[in-house]
């Protein structure tokens, strides 16, 4: 069973579903630069990605593409709080830069 220790245990995983979250679809190579990490290490953050039903793989030839499983009730979760968070952020930074 899937646990979020499971997802949000590692930073290059964070980074990976937040990247993809922002995302409609997106083959590794670009995945890699908006991430900054490694192609080995997202390659395997995918794959566990991919495993748990968060995101989905499409192949063609050597293409692959990936993108948010919008059918996954988990996923939809998780990207509807990446953006919440994402909102709360700037609304801190705003408010803090208005009042200095």
């Amino acid at each position: 069973m899937l646990e979020v220790e499971d997802v949000f245990s590692s930073y290059g995983r964070v980074k990976v579903v937040s990247v993809m979250m922002e995302s409609s679809e997106l083959n590794i190579s670009e995945i890699t630069r908006r991430s900054g990490i490694s192609h080995s290490s997202v390659e395997l953050h995918l794959a566990f990605l991919v495993e748990a039903g968060l995101i989905t793989e499409k192949r063609f030839n050597r293409i692959r593409i990936f993108r948010v499983n919008h059918s996954s009730p988990r996923a939809s979760l998780l990207q509807r709080f990446l953006a919440d968070w994402r909102s709360l952020a700037s609304s801190y930074a705003a408010a803090e830069i208005a009042f200095n």
